[in-house]
């Protein structure tokens, strides 16, 4: 019995140490060297600062900003809390929460009508964190941001055309703006 005790616990030990310390580091391994970026978070630099990562959406409420898509997740892009609503089409919340956004997008853009505010405006994503927003809920926005900024809207508008990525292969997803990196942009233009 001693001995199967002292096999038992050798094993133990060694599956420990080959799966708990050498398959991870070998993996994290391959990772950094095929994939350097992504597998340190995706993360975005300006200045040697750390400004956030293409994958996780930011609030921006500023008028002189792109807006983010409404988030879910916490107190709002809260990676630890991470979720959708689970709010069901037919939740009288769910159409209060988009009936508010809504009038606000109304208000605070420039000549838009209720009628025509794109819906990933108005409702969050299934994790709570997208960080891309549609190309018509980018060109809605331009007014307001170059207003915001003083600057020529058309200018604004080819920054906008310049940061949408397409479908993934062609046909997979939708055509997307990141935020942040739309913003970013945004930032370094009006410093011109």
């Amino acid at each position: 019995m001693k001995r199967t005790l002292l096999i038992a616990l050798r094993m133990t030990v060694l599956s420990l140490l080959a799966l708990g310390v050498v398959y991870p580091l070998i993996v994290t391994g391959i990772a950094r060297l095929a994939f350097p970026t992504a597998s340190k978070g995706s993360l975005i630099e300006r200045e040697s600062a750390l400004v956030g990562s293409e994958h996780i959406g930011q609030s921006f409420e500023a008028d002189r900003y792109f807006h983010s898509r409404p988030s879910a997740a916490g107190d709002g892009y809260d990676a630890m809390a991470s979720s959708a609503s689970n709010l069901a089409p037919t939740s009288q919340q769910l159409v209060d929460d988009v009936k508010r956004r809504v009038d606000a997008i109304v208000d605070g853009e420039v000549d838009v009508r209720p009628g025509y505010v794109p819906v990933d405006l108005v409702t969050a994503s299934g994790s709570g964190l997208d960080p891309d927003i549609s190309p018509d809920s980018a060109m809605l926005q331009v007014k307001r941001a170059a207003k915001a900024r003083s600057l020529d809207a058309e200018v604004v508008r080819a920054l906008v055309r310049d940061h949408i990525s397409e479908r993934q292969l062609g046909f997979l997803g939708e055509r997307r703006v990141n935020v942040l990196e739309l913003n970013l942009a945004l930032d370094a233009l009006s410093s011109r």
